[in-house]
């Protein structure tokens, strides 16, 4: 008899256990070259945790402005370390779980039935191209490179007129998807894997397109956002991304 009461008469054991084994939904902002990627990353974490993750893409920019106002944000996955680095300056990340996670590279992309074959962002000037769209440069980390390249082989000023700016990296592709544009400018995550024709971008035209993760302070689940976090940049994590192109931490572009 007394053993079934137990749990009454020493409840915080058991208490404990059922909080532990409660599944939790995270939601990770996270920017929008990961769309693929991240998406194939949490359904096995998801599966191995029996956490759910809800999944917020935009541009890196828009989505740091978004936890300074507060959102409620667990993990932040940004395009360029640059915002992560911000926010830590004004306390609203966890400084200890500030990884690096991939370096992205840009592409050119058409859709498959197009005629034109961009070899050269240089082409870019010629008059088959009459809309080009790019990430928007003020915001997404992307359009920053983007804008850096055109700059680099000195074409910036001559293609402004045809340029199409999209809110995020997302959004760009899809305006070349739709053939609103004749070609854009994308991540490489964006690139592979799918349909289309793409050339890659040389790296040195461009500043270096270190991206980075963090937990964010104001987080409820911070144990779980740290676990995930780890995941992406484990034995399971580093494959994917590798996969969608990124140049893993402590490796090198092939």
């Amino acid at each position: 008899m007394v053993a079934s009461w137990g749990f009454f008469l020493n409840p915080v054991p058991a208490i404990q256990k059922l909080l532990t084994q409660k599944s939790v939904t995270l939601t990770v902002s996270a920017a929008a070259d990961l769309n693929y990627v991240f998406k194939e990353i949490g359904a096995l974490w998801e599966k191995e945790t029996g956490n759910k993750i809800t999944f917020n893409f935009g541009s890196t920019g828009q989505l740091a402005q978004q936890i300074e106002r507060g959102a409620p944000v667990d993990l932040f996955a940004a395009a360029n370390k640059s915002f992560v680095e911000d926010l830590d300056k004004k306390g609203l990340i966890v400084s200890n779980t500030k990884a690096l996670y991939g370096r992205g590279r840009i592409t050119v992309w058409t859709r498959e039935d197009s005629k034109l074959n961009l070899k050269d962002i240089k082409e870019l000037t010629k008059p088959e191209y009459k809309r080009v769209a790019i990430a928007n440069p003020d915001h997404a980390p992307y359009g920053m490179a983007a804008r850096e390249a055109l700059q680099s082989v000195g074409i910036w000023d001559a293609i402004k007129p045809k340029l199409v700016m999209g809110d995020n990296i997302s959004q760009t592709k899809q305006y070349a998807e739709t053939g609103n544009v004749d070609v854009g400018i994308v991540a490489l995550s964006l690139s592979v894997n799918r349909p289309g024709k793409w050339e890659l971008i040389p790296e040195n035209l461009h500043k270096p397109i270190d991206q980075m993760l963090a937990v964010v302070k104001k987080s409820k689940h911070q144990t779980q956002a740290r676990q995930f976090a780890q995941y992406i940049n484990g034995p399971k994590g580093r494959p994917l991304m590798k996969k969608y192109g990124f140049v893993l931490p402590g490796e090198t572009a092939n």
